[in-house]
């Protein structure tokens, strides 16, 4: 570290964010002085916060289940009750699972299960800025990420083979945005949040071709919010998908998780 983290420049750092409103201003000022290369980036990182950008794209990273994910400016940044999708995937995924991260953002879902399991990992995003901030993610646990709208981004080898589909898609009401935190509803591209009317444009596109994708035994986990939850699991099911809701309350969290019927496949990675 560059940056001098004396008691003076660290204290005036807490004072600016505190101002600010930063809640955990002494906390952001030690990982924004942690970051700086040198006191004109260490100025001008702090100038970003006080304004108003998530302290995640000041230092480009976000903490996801003890990883360091890359994260820049427009994509979606990982939230920690997402941690949970990923804790309920991990208990079903065996050693040389096909993997796909559906809809990637930075790509941290397929990253953090790829940190603990040995899997063949794959994962697609429609935008741009995503899949390069994905591919930083992924590319280091051997996985390959695509451009394109959500399965039209996959290779056609895929069909039929998944084990673990991920799929993190939005789930925000349109009309809801407008409640959203400041940092999401002003920093945030609204296409990594908006999920239509009801919230579930986006899910309903999945679980509509997600028995396709996935082997048998094949299984699909998806987040939503507490009144959403039921919606999406009799959407699953009316899709030829068996479906729970599980729950952590303490990270107020619900993920969905469908199952395709059938025997599971041998793990490994598809052939082509």
């Amino acid at each position: 570290m560059s940056v001098s983290s004396s008691a003076v420049e660290l204290g005036s750092v807490v004072e600016r964010l505190r101002a600010s409103g930063c809640v955990f201003a002494e906390d952001e000022a030690a990982l924004i002085v942690e970051t700086a290369r040198d006191a004109a980036e260490l100025a001008a990182m702090v100038d970003r916060r006080v304004a108003g950008s998530p302290l995640e794209y000041v230092v480009g990273w976000a903490s996801f289940r003890g990883l360091r994910i890359a994260v820049d400016p427009g994509v979606f940044i990982p939230r920690r009750r997402t941690e949970f999708l990923v804790a309920e995937a991990l208990r079903v995924t065996a050693a040389g699972s096909v993997v796909v991260d559906l809809g990637c953002g930075s790509g941290a879902l397929g990253a953090a299960v790829a940190a603990e399991r040995e899997v063949s990992l794959y994962a697609a995003d429609i935008e741009p800025a995503a899949v390069r901030c994905a591919r930083r993610n992924v590319e280091p646990f051997g996985g390959t990420v695509y451009q394109g709208d959500l399965f039209a981004a996959l290779p056609e080898r895929l069909r039929g083979k998944v084990d673990v589909l991920l799929a993190n898609v939005p789930y925000v009401p349109t009309d809801e945005i407008r409640l959203l935190p400041p940092e999401a509803r002003l920093y945030e591209p609204h296409v990594t949040l908006d999920g239509g009317p009801d919230g579930l444009a986006t899910l309903r596109r999945v679980v509509v071709g997600a028995a396709e994708w996935l082997g048998p035994g094949g299984q699909l986990f998806v987040e939503m919010s507490d009144h959403q939850a039921s919606v999406a699991r009799a959407l699953m099911i009316e899709h030829r998908l068996d479906a729970e809701i599980t729950t952590d309350e303490d990270l107020g969290a619900n993920v969905v998780h469908g199952i395709k019927p059938g025997a599971a496949h041998a793990a490994g990675t598809p052939g082509g």
